[in-house]
């Protein structure tokens, strides 16, 4: 605090060997003390937020390195925020479950209460949103996308380059969007399927994401919606997933005893065709023909292999 409160009010780059004397706290240190004390201290201001800029008052000697905090970029500018969004800023303190994120949500607050901004979650306990970020490669990746610095990693044990552009958590796992260098061309990666030893190979800033359309990109990620539907008839209570899927209909032929019609939608008649095949003779294929033929086709060439 009394560093930064003399950093904010001089005008001019402050030298260590001035700040060593006035700020209080670091008179009676050793030179090797102080040090440690100064660069933690500094660490510690810049963690927060805090932007301790370095330079030099004398052009001609820029070797004279001081520090400073700019009033302008140091205090926030006028905000306000309806009931609603200081609830959700509360909410969103809540989300990460990883220490490092869990810090900066922190700091994001006491910034917030310093400005007279009360964002208090406790008014809707009954809501428990959170997202978990153990992945070993997680906390590199997000501070390179965040950074715009290149990365090196291997991927399913291939070496991978990539610039990333964005991350998004999706059904309980995490994705980083990038291009690939290698191949030339935009890509998704599943964050737990990188190797924990993420490298950068790059300087801070060194390319600039383009606009792209990254949802569609991670649209990909998302099962096909089911555009067909086949009639099936299912042997009591096997073939859960076929049954979880569709609903019960009545058949315009005679069935075996134990089975039940069901119409079932589905995306690809290739999956379609493996779940029945795995079901063996606990599900017959009704309609579409296409399918029957296909399944009967499959069949035929697994009993050949046997």
């Amino acid at each position: 605090m009394n560093l930064a409160i003399c950093l904010l009010l001089a005008r001019r780059y402050v030298e260590k060997s001035h700040i060593r004397t006035v700020v209080e706290g670091y008179a009676g240190l050793s030179d090797a003390a102080f040090e440690r004390t100064f660069e933690r201290d500094k660490d510690e201001l810049r963690a927060m937020g805090v932007p301790v800029e370095t330079g030099s008052n004398n052009p001609l000697f820029p070797d004279e390195v001081g520090y400073r905090i700019r009033r302008e970029e140091f205090e926030l500018p006028p905000i306000e925020f309806n009931a609603s969004e200081t609830l959700v800023l509360g909410l969103a303190t809540r989300v990460w479950e990883s220490a490092t994120q869990a810090d900066q949500a922190l700091a994001a607050v006491a910034k917030l209460r310093a400005a007279g901004v009360e964002p208090d979650p406790g008014r809707v306990e009954g809501l428990s949103a959170s997202v978990s970020a153990k992945e070993p490669a997680f906390d590199t990746l997000w501070q390179a996308t965040v950074e715009r610095v290149p990365v090196s990693f291997d991927y399913r044990g291939e070496g991978r380059r990539v610039e990333p552009w964005a991350m998004s958590y999706r059904r309980g796992a995490w994705y980083l969007v990038g291009f690939d260098r290698g191949r030339q061309d935009s890509r998704v990666f599943k964050v737990a399927r990188v190797d924990a030893a993420v490298t950068p190979i790059g300087r801070p800033g060194s390319f600039q994401p383009p606009k792209v359309d990254v949802e569609g990109l991670l649209s990909s990620l998302e099962p096909a919606a089911p555009d067909a539907e086949a009639v099936l008839a299912i042997r009591g209570d096997r073939a859960p997933g076929l049954r979880r899927r569709g609903h019960r209909v009545a058949s315009s032929v005679a069935l075996p005893p134990g089975f039940v019609a069901y119409q079932v939608a589905y995306a690809r008649q290739g999956d379609l065709v493996g779940e029945v095949c795995a079901a063996g003779p606990d599900v017959l294929v009704l309609d579409p023909l296409e399918v029957r033929a296909a399944v009967g086709r499959q069949l035929a060439g697994l009993a050949g292999v046997s």
